[in-house]
């Protein structure tokens, strides 16, 4: 038994434009359309149909049973509180390089501090990103019970 990619047509390629394909279609019909009944994420509360209630980040906060999750509205104070106190600490050092250590140490200070600051904010958005994440996983594996 041999394969024959002419289709058993002299001087042809295969399937030619007029034959079918030598393949089933895909199932729901191809691409760009939709898929057929029963495919996808079921409705509920955590399907296309509708999002899980949000409480406030005070009721979250006040949860006892720790059924919601305080993280992802303290996140955003956090980061705003650390970026002001790093911001605020570089430019104490700033201050405390001109006037007791001198110009010199001063501008030593406002270009690495500069340097050091960014490179801290970063770490620090990168700690909360993370501990964000494994909240986030946390409350999709919650949902998905």
């Amino acid at each position: 038994m041999s394969y024959d990619p002419a289709g058993g047509q002299p001087g042809g390629q295969g399937w030619q434009g007029g034959q079918q394909p030598p393949y089933p279609p895909p199932p729901g019909g191809g691409y760009g359309q939709q898929p057929p009944a029963g495919w996808g994420p079921p409705p509920g509360p955590g399907g296309p149909s509708g999002s899980p209630a949000q409480k406030s980040f005070f009721s979250a906060l006040f949860d006892f049973t720790f059924d919601s999750f305080a993280t992802p509205g303290l996140i955003r104070i956090l980061y705003i509180i650390g970026t002001v106190l790093i911001v605020l600490g570089w430019l104490g050092y700033v201050v405390v390089g001109f006037s007791a250590l001198g110009a010199a140490a001063g501008i030593g200070i406002l270009i690495f501090g500069a340097i050091f600051a960014l490179f801290t904010i970063a770490l620090l958005r990168v700690s909360l990103e993370f501990y964000y994440a494994v909240v986030r996983m946390s409350e999709d594996i919650h949902n998905r019970r």
